[in-house]
């Protein structure tokens, strides 16, 4: 089981890591990474929703008919988006606002379907809930990290408060599709042609 779990996260983590590997969830990439504030509320968000569908979906999956199965996944992830869309406007109202429609667009990231198909409709409950807390992990780290540099670069902020000094000119392209663009395809650079490599892993 130790095993099996290890090969959940570092698949989630890096070999199979759902933006740079299988190059999914990219709106959001694009959309929510010019501040790391915003970043951060959607990447909890989106792995909320990817563990608990895969739990739910995995419980579920002798009871669903096969021909109105991913109706029923889409449903599931539906109800938890949902929950996450509510809780945003209850608590986190301002930052709500800001992500817009990006919340509720959660339901149809390639990411949480992918994860139900590919593993949650064939696997016991707790591994199918550590594959989604995986991928949600690797789409998180990834996201994050960009947004670190669009934010650092594009605002000089990290987290709203100020990092460079007042003589500091904020680089625009950073904070514009552009520079999501940019700082993606830099990031799957790095881990597809120089970390995996140099690990034999590329």
């Amino acid at each position: 089981m130790k095993g099996d779990t290890h090969k959940l996260f570092r698949d989630g983590l890096f070999k199979n890591n759902p933006v740079f590997i299988q190059i999914l969830g990219i709106c959001s990439t694009l959309a929510v990474t010019n501040t790391v504030k915003n970043t951060a509320v959607m990447v909890a968000g989106l792995l909320f929703v990817v563990a608990f569908s895969n739990l739910t979906i995995s419980f579920l999956r002798k009871a669903i008919p096969s021909r109105v199965r991913m109706m029923a996944e889409g449903l599931i992830i539906a109800s938890f988006v949902i929950i996450v869309d509510i809780v945003l406007k209850a608590y986190l109202w301002d930052i709500s606002k800001q992500l817009g429609p990006y919340v509720g667009l959660i339901i149809t990231n390639c990411i949480i379907m992918g994860r139900a198909e590919a593993f949650a409709i064939s696997n016991p409950p707790w591994p199918s809930f550590l594959d989604g807390v995986a991928s949600g992990l690797g789409y998180a780290y990834v996201l994050l990290s960009i947004a670190i540099v669009r934010e650092l670069l594009g605002y000089g902020t990290l987290w709203g408060i100020r990092i460079m000094g007042e003589g500091w000119v904020n680089w625009t392209m950073m904070v514009m599709a552009s520079g999501a663009f940019f700082m993606l395809a830099l990031f799957i650079w790095i881990m597809k042609g120089v970390v995996f490599r140099e690990r034999g892993e590329a």
